[in-house]
């Protein structure tokens, strides 16, 4: 059961209240969201659905990125936490709250995006990954539209020669945020499966046209691997 979250009605707020507000929200972010993960981590029960494809590649010492939903980035967060995992996260405000707090959880990050920042990011993740290293991308972020997959990561896995995972969660009782990309938190002592798909190949050489065929079946994976996990629960 998921519970949406809307917005309630609110008096008008002046631009100075505002942002003291954002002060004060960045500040707890950045000092407790960290802490939230954890505990809500440890207060759910977390099952695993297809972590063989993800301890093949690590066996394998091939390297891949998470390919995750922007809306479903928490329970993947706990769940690889302290693996020095090279996360993409934008420059924008909201991303500096995520680096934040995944710098806490063990995680390193390649900071920028497809709208700000995105070829310094590409090269530090390229270079991460060729490394030995892990990486993580929201192919739908920072802004959405919510799971439509951008190429940049595409693109990262070709000069990389890096393998991409689809990674998502489902849960049985969660609240799901009123926002584009529908941000969904478990409650405590729900269930939840964390599904990891099988790895996506990409080719050094593609073509226009292949590229952007490619990138459309990654899309529609990571869209197959999110209705299979929501309907883990009903079957």
């Amino acid at each position: 059961m998921k519970t949406s979250i809307a917005p309630t009605a609110r008096a008008a707020v002046t631009p100075a209240r505002l942002k003291w507000r954002k002060r004060i929200l960045f500040w707890l972010t950045t000092r407790c969201g960290w802490l939230v993960i954890l505990l809500l981590g440890k207060l759910t029960r977390l099952r695993f659905h297809g972590r063989e494809h993800f301890e093949k590649l690590r066996a394998q010492q091939q390297p891949f990125m998470y390919c995750i939903w922007h809306g479903k980035i928490l329970v993947p967060i706990f769940a690889h936490r302290y693996e020095n995992i090279c996360a993409m996260v934008s420059e924008h405000s909201d991303g500096e709250m995520i680096a934040q707090t995944l710098h806490r959880l063990g995680y390193i990050t390649a900071r920028g995006s497809s709208t700000r920042g995105g070829s310094r990011a590409m090269i530090a993740m390229i270079r991460a990954l060729k490394a030995g290293g892990v990486g993580a991308i929201m192919p739908d972020g920072p802004n959405g539209p919510r799971h439509v997959f951008k190429p940049g990561m595409i693109a990262i896995a070709q000069r990389a020669q890096a393998c991409v995972l689809p990674f998502t969660f489902a849960s049985t009782r969660a609240w799901v945020l009123n926002s584009w990309d529908r941000f969904t938190i478990p409650k405590p002592f729900s269930k939840t499966v964390a599904f990891y798909g099988e790895p996506i190949a990409i080719p050094a050489d593609l073509a226009e046209n292949e590229f952007e065929a490619m990138r459309q079946m990654v899309e529609q994976k990571m869209l197959a691997l999110e209705t299979a996990a929501e309907n883990y629960f009903s079957n």
